[in-house]
């Protein structure tokens, strides 16, 4: 898996998200863990397999495990935003009960709560005098 071009290895794994949400909104939660625990097997370094199954193991009822596997995700990639999101949903007394299944369910869920501003001195590359 690692000569992989990360293109291909990306399209996989957005085609396992896809998958996962699809097998879920039919209720085939069994269906979607056998499937999460193979993409751990073949992307053992990605956050999205146990992102999955924390949201597969949270449709089961078993929050405890569920909570487990967010973490391993976040630990694989604390820049991956669907399993900080999983984590601040279920990781509190007032679940809201929303998956993040991949970046998609993100975007729209979270204003940015950053802005940037430049100005003409950010753009100026004449050289500096002394």
């Amino acid at each position: 898996m690692k000569n992989m071009p990360i293109s291909l290895e990306r399209l996989e794994i957005q085609s396992l998200c896809n998958r996962v949400r699809e097998l879920v909104r039919k209720g085939d939660i069994s269906e979607g863990e056998s499937i999460a625990i193979e993409a751990m097997k073949t992307h053992p370094h990605a956050p999205e397999p146990h992102n999955l199954l924390g949201v597969l193991l949270e449709k089961r009822g078993d929050h405890l495990l569920a909570m487990k596997h967010f973490r391993a995700a976040w630990a694989l990639d604390p820049t991956y935003v669907p399993v900080r999101q999983n984590l601040d949903n279920f990781g509190t007394f007032f679940s809201t009960g929303k998956c993040a299944y991949d970046e998609s369910d993100c975007l729209k869920d979270r204003p940015s709560q950053f802005t940037l501003t430049f100005n003409e001195k950010d753009f100026d590359r004449s050289p500096k005098k002394p």
